[in-house]
């Protein structure tokens, strides 16, 4: 009967679409960022160094992603696009770069 009319699908919320992928996958980088960098600053020496440069690596990249996320959200938080995971994933980059840098001044002072 309506031949041209677009058939419009809801998404489900057990659907992962290429928004919320990205936004996973983001999120995860920058909270295996935020845990390098927090146990960079609780240990120093070569591994909390090192701990702190793979903070430094992620974090930024998980802002990055988690802002390209943000750009490119087709709708609003709650309609399947990734919008809230891209805003927690710029969140947590962000605290995982700041760990890191902290923990690379602290690595630094100590040797």
């Amino acid at each position: 009967m309506f031949a041209s009319a677009p058939l419009l699908v809801a998404t489900s919320v057990y659907t992962f679409g290429p928004g919320r992928i990205v936004a996973l996958v983001a999120v995860v980088l920058g909270i295996i960022g935020a845990v390098n960098g927090g146990l960079a600053l609780a240990r120093s020496g070569p591994r909390g160094r090192r701990r702190a440069l793979v903070a430094l690596v992620l974090g930024p990249i998980a802002l990055a992603i988690g802002g390209v996320g943000v750009a490119t959200a087709g709708g609003g938080v709650g309609t399947g696009h990734g919008l809230g995971g891209a805003i927690v994933a710029m969140f947590v980059g962000f605290i995982g770069a700041a760990l890191g840098g902290l923990g690379m001044l602290r690595s630094r002072s100590t040797t």
